[in-house]
């Protein structure tokens, strides 16, 4: 969503924003601007598409002044324009914007029935008319911007600079994330450390509802009563060098080449490889006790937690729901006594998936959390955190952020089964084992990368595209075609494999590339079963097996990879490797945005 820098600064601020910006392109955004105070009067420079075209009007239109903020926007209210594009200012106000301020429209009928007059079609413009008519008012800036803040309603990140006022900004935050930087006599804002990163590692976050007046020489908190507020000043570990292609073409690339890497720093703090043994913090239940596990997420990391759903009941013998939170949080389901709630999100900040958790929590749940953000807002309102250890994940096309979260979650399935006793020591080590070779066998996966490039070209020319998978393969085809469709935009779907037979078979002609994925397992056969049948009906079969399962059935499909032979517990991690390649390669032939697809944000931070 929405991406916010700010800078009190030493110096000229106008190309620190827009380097700013690009370190927050990955959120995804329509129009791009930037405003700064010259002696004490708000200038602005704003573009609609890329900050290609925000530059190019900066070289047109220098813009001088060492305090300034910094916007790109997804658009919620209003075209995708030059006009809608933030900072939006008045003569007194200027401030940028993330979230969705629902009481928009009362607001501004209020604010125009006392004179001001709008210029945008934005919800954001109200809260800057808002302040600057409790300006007029006779308040000062921080008085006039606790004021408005309390008539606002929805989500919102905010950062607001004042005519006249070299000296101070402030921010504000409801529901989207904000973090707060430190520096040697200056200061900054953004909307994650990772736009801070070459800027200060020492970041503050506010937590929901504070907002800050933040100076040259620090920041003052307060909560939403107005009250002074302690936050915690960390230091991150996130540096610009982290967020370079390193000689690759696309971020989405060198982010599926570092999954043997990221894969393996995850499973080190949670395997021992001397014992084979499960390692994970104390979870805020005894296994034993545990009525019912549910487990949310939103996109990819909704198939991670239908993956995790076999492993886990499989392994534990417990009942495990699978909700995507944007459904969850509005059907006020009734949750078990005893039970605990499992959610999963690359950001921490997910809209949706937060407010299940808090849902979660007034029902009495356990509250555990998977996400790559040990500092976002559902890491600090879980009971348990377990980390991936992807590091930043740029491209908006989820790839190691999501082998990462399958890794985290067999884990968790492992040592839940252990405390329950439905596997004993035996089975234990052998699943760890199999684990901890993941990262070696995920290397050599990418060896097929030129064979899927060849196999691409033949996918780009489709209209339709199907996958199919059965048991722990079907949500690795759900995520195969969600790949596809949302960086290559070819229609694809997912299915699993025995649902052919109602409804998806009727599509599948000479013209639809069908992809079977279909492990060695214990349901190897009943896929085979359905693969004959795509053949029969002249489907062209794109065949992802391993050696056993090539040598079986590699003949009748157009096209296979065989990748390396694994304990089929693993074999999610695996492949989901080659459907990322396949369709960045497609995506890469077709000429779209690979790493930031057209109406497609990285953090979805509103609903």
């Amino acid at each position: 969503m929405c991406g916010i820098v700010g800078i009190i600064g030493a110096k000229p601020v106008a190309s620190l924003l827009v380097e700013g910006l690009k370190r927050l392109e990955y959120r995804g955004y329509d129009s791009a601007g930037i405003a700064t105070l010259i002696n004490g009067r708000i200038e602005r420079r704003r573009a609609e598409g890329k900050l290609g075209n925000l530059e190019a009007r900066i070289a047109r239109e220098p813009i001088a002044g060492t305090i300034g903020i910094g916007h790109t926007r997804w658009a919620t209210h209003g075209l995708p324009n030059e006009t809608n594009a933030h900072p939006h200012a008045t003569d007194k106000v200027a401030l940028v914007h993330n979230g969705i301020i629902e009481n928009y429209l009362a607001l501004r009928r209020e604010l125009e029935g006392r004179g001001r007059t709008f210029t945008t079609q934005t919800d954001t413009e109200v809260a800057a008319q808002l302040i600057s008519q409790y300006l007029d008012d006779g308040l000062d800036p921080a008085k006039a911007t606790a004021a408005a803040l309390k008539r606002l309603e929805g989500a919102f990140a905010l950062g607001i600079i004042f005519a006249g006022r070299h000296d101070m900004m402030i921010a504000a935050r409801r529901g989207s994330p904000l973090a707060i930087g430190f520096g040697d006599g200056e200061m900054f804002i953004g909307s994650d450390a990772l736009a801070l990163a070459p800027l200060t590692q020492r970041i503050m976050y506010l937590d929901d509802g504070d907002w800050a007046i933040v100076t040259a020489k620090g920041a003052e908190v307060f909560d939403a009563a107005d009250r002074p507020a302690e936050r915690t000043v960390r230091q991150t570990a996130l540096s610009g060098a982290m967020i370079g292609k390193d000689g690759h073409r696309h971020f989405m690339l060198k982010e599926i080449y570092e999954q043997p890497q990221v894969i393996g720093d995850t499973l080190r703090g949670l395997i021992n490889p001397a014992t084979r043994t499960v390692t994970l913090p104390k979870l805020p239940f005894a296994p034993r006790d545990l009525t019912r596990l549910t487990l949310i997420a939103c996109g990819t990391s909704s198939y991670a937690c239908m993956t995790a759903k076999y492993w886990i009941e499989a392994l534990a013998r417990i009942p495990v729901e699978v909700d995507i939170a944007s459904e969850f949080r509005y059907r006020n389901i009734a949750m078990p006594e005893g039970g605990a709630a499992l959610f999963v999100s690359q950001s921490g900040e997910t809209a949706d998936t937060l407010a299940a958790l808090r849902y979660c929590r007034e029902q009495g749940q356990h509250i555990i959390s998977i996400v790559n953000v040990p500092e976002s807002s559902i890491a600090r309102e879980s009971d348990v955190v377990l980390q991936t250890c992807a590091g930043p994940e740029i491209g908006v096309a989820s790839t190691k952020a999501f082998t990462t979260q399958l890794t985290v979650l067999a884990c968790l399935a492992i040592a839940i089964a252990r405390g329950r006793g439905t596997i004993d020591a035996k089975r234990e080590a052998r699943l760890a084992e199999a684990l901890t070779e993941v990262p070696a066998r995920a290397a050599e996966v990418l060896n097929h990368d030129g064979r899927l490039r060849e196999l691409a070209v033949e996918v780009a020319e489709a209209q339709d595209v199907l996958y199919l998978g059965r048991g722990t393969s079907f949500p690795i085809a759900l995520e195969g075609a969600l790949k596809l469709k949302e960086i290559s935009y070819i229609h694809a779907e997912g299915y699993a494999a025995g649902e052919m037979k109602h409804g998806p078979i009727a599509l599948i002609d000479e013209t639809v590339p069908v992809i079977v994925i279909a492990p060695s397992d214990e349901l190897f056969d009943k896929t085979a079963s359905n693969l004959q049948e795509v053949v029969a009906r002249k489907g062209r079969v794109i065949f992802f097996s391993d050696a056993p399962g090539a040598l079986r059935l590699g003949d009748m499909a157009a096209a296979t990879i065989a990748l390396p032979t694994v304990d089929a517990f693993v074999a999610p991690i695996l492949y989901a490797i080659p459907v990322q390649l396949l369709a960045y390669h497609v995506a890469c032939i077709k000429g779209t945005d690979v790493d930031q697809p057209r109406n497609l944000a990285k953090s979805v931070t509103v609903e």
